[in-house]
């Protein structure tokens, strides 16, 4: 028996429990995954309001009850350490620590404006004005770590950045969004890495579908 429970919402639209999967599979903690109902009020919260800050997901770990994803990360970081969710050098997991926290805490007119949607492909989606600065803010953050770094992850092998930016990658795929070689480079990485085609593949196999989030902008 798993000795973990991760509850998660839809796989195809949320953004929040796709990085807390990530980050668990990652830490190699063995854990059952338990699905909300997509009418439950806090997965239409996390979905529709887009919010980082509601009970999914949730990982459930003993007595332990940890539903913030980055709480979920420091938390493994803690009991999984062999699995270097973060950099082993200290500059580089403060750099890690901040990009996390801010695409955990910001952007929330590219979340509002980009839904997460596996699914779907707009070839000639427009950003509006309001969401440019978060995607071009979100191409500075990736060059820098790349270019610093060296790739083909953000900080070189998958750490916590990575299960942040995931979902972003998705969202550009998915909308569209140009992005230059070095920026295209890092998110066929991200769609090749096996724990992103397991997610995905079952994803594309959800026959739940929420009307709000299939809506042409």
């Amino acid at each position: 028996m798993a000795s973990a429970t991760l509850t998660i919402s839809a796989r195809n639209y949320s953004s929040w429990s796709l990085r807390g999967w990530l980050l668990c599979r990652m830490a190699g903690l063995d854990f059952e995954e338990r699905s909300v109902d997509l009418d439950d009020p806090n997965a239409r919260q996390e979905l529709l309001l887009l919010s980082p800050s509601v009970l999914v997901p949730r990982l459930t770990h003993g007595e332990v009850a940890v539903w913030d994803t980055l709480a979920i990360a420091e938390y493994l970081n803690e009991i999984a350490p062999e699995a270097h969710l973060l950099p082993s050098g200290r500059a580089a997991r403060a750099h890690c620590r901040a990009i996390s926290g801010e695409i955990h805490s910001g952007f929330y007119n590219l979340r509002s404006a980009l839904p997460m949607n596996l699914k779907a492909r707009h070839r000639n989606f427009k950003i509006f004005s309001g969401a440019r600065p978060d995607v071009e803010r979100i191409k500075t953050i990736w060059t820098e770590c790349l270019d610093r770094y060296g790739g083909p992850f953000l900080f070189g092998a998958p750490s916590v950045a990575d299960a942040m930016y995931a979902p972003v990658c998705t969202r550009f795929r998915t909308y569209s969004v140009p992005l230059d070689t070095e920026l295209q480079a890092y998110c066929e990485a991200i769609f090749a890495w096996p724990l992103m085609q397991e997610w995905t593949a079952e994803a594309l196999a959800e026959e739940d579908e929420i009307i709000e989030l299939e809506v042409e902008f």
